[in-house]
């Protein structure tokens, strides 16, 4: 399902445009492809086969569109039922639908990510959420076993990821962090502001941990799509200011002016959030738990904390005191690890390896 070029949609994009300008024809087969991003994809020479399979859920709400998606598959493979085995594909970078393919990339189980995002829903949802936990699993571990039968090579984006995947029984042949393209995301200033910190609202934020360090009167600013799972309080709040989906402009000058990033999160495979201010030159705040505590070197690229408590303590005492202005440097070079190219050079090989360019 896409319904922007970003986030978990990233990996596959960066690597159709790197391969179309090798000179190799990729199509991009999806459930359900907006109108925008498809328009995008073909002015890159990237070709779509949109299933425009049917939903009754709002395209404004990705998150439970993507979960509506996911149960068509996860119940009656409804959406691999579409493509029949006429697009085989290469590489499978979806959990909503299935072709033969050689690669599957795992980016998160379903299951997972709604378990430790719950604290987000009301009452009523969690007591249906306790009743319904052991189908969704069950659910989730069906289709991870019927997806891994289409696969011959398991790829994880992070280590937390591959743990989560073998817990269904999966085995997993490789770790390949999500790549950043670091034309896009790097400094744009030499003095930043640094009047401000920044944070990403979203189904995976800990709103709470945000709201108890905005009320020690620290200044955020926050972007991020405004959906039901945001705490109404924190868009009134003096000390935030909310700026909802920003370009991507404006977000690199977002990072590269904040003093720091805040990314408390509930569930997060990898998170790109840490990792594009870093490209900026500001380090995060974050756990020192799943996908960012594996980047994240704690004091040099940012800081790494064990609980909410810790988090605003931290928060307050950076917002007071600062940090080594060399962090900044640091978190530039460490975020070079990631950059496409490197990403593009690991799958040319592998496709190489197995013959299919």
């Amino acid at each position: 399902m896409i319904t922007t070029l970003e986030g978990s949609v990233r990996p596959a994009v960066y690597l159709a445009e790197d391969l179309v300008v090798r000179g190799h024809n990729v199509i991009i087969v999806s459930p359900l492809i907006l109108k925008k991003p498809e328009y995008e994809l073909h002015k890159r020479n990237i070709k779509t086969v949109n299933l425009n399979v049917r939903h009754f859920s709002s395209v404004h709400d990705s998150s439970v569109l993507w979960f509506e998606i996911w149960l068509h598959e996860a119940l009656l493979r409804l959406n691999s039922r579409h493509i029949k085995d006429d697009y085989p594909a290469a590489i499978n970078f979806s959990h909503v639908i299935f072709a033969p393919s050689i690669f599957w990339y795992l980016q998160g189980p379903p299951s997972t990510a709604l378990r430790d995002i719950l604290h987000h829903f009301s009452t009523g949802f969690k007591v249906a959420y306790s009743i319904l936990n052991p189908v969704l699993e069950h659910l989730d571990g069906k289709l991870i076993k019927y997806a891994s039968r289409k696969s011959f090579f398991t790829i994880a984006n992070s280590k937390f990821c591959a743990q989560m995947y073998s817990k269904f029984g999966l085995h997993i042949h490789d770790i390949m962090y999500p790549p950043l393209d670091r034309n896009v995301f790097q400094p744009s200033t030499s003095s930043p502001s640094e009047d401000y910190v920044l944070t990403y609202f979203g189904k995976e934020t800990k709103f709470q941990v945000i709201k108890a360090i905005a009320d020690l009167g620290v200044k955020i600013k926050a972007f991020g799509s405004k959906t039901s799972f945001i705490d109404r309080r924190l868009l009134k709040h003096p000390n935030i200011d909310f700026m909802g989906r920003i370009s991507t402009s404006r977000l690199v000058d977002a990072y590269s002016n904040a003093l720091f990033t805040i990314f408390p999160f509930t569930h997060e495979p990898f998170g790109y959030i840490p990792l594009e201010s870093m490209a900026c030159g500001t380090p995060t705040l974050t756990y020192g738990m799943q996908g960012p505590g594996e980047y994240i070197i704690d004091g040099e690229s940012g800081w790494l904390v064990k609980d909410d408590e810790s988090f605003v303590k931290k928060a307050l005492d950076l917002w007071r005191n600062g940090y080594p202005s060399d962090m900044r440097k640091r978190c530039v070079e460490r975020a070079a690890a990631f950059d496409r190219k490197l990403y593009f050079e690991r799958w040319l090989k592998l496709l190489e390896k197995f013959n299919v360019i």
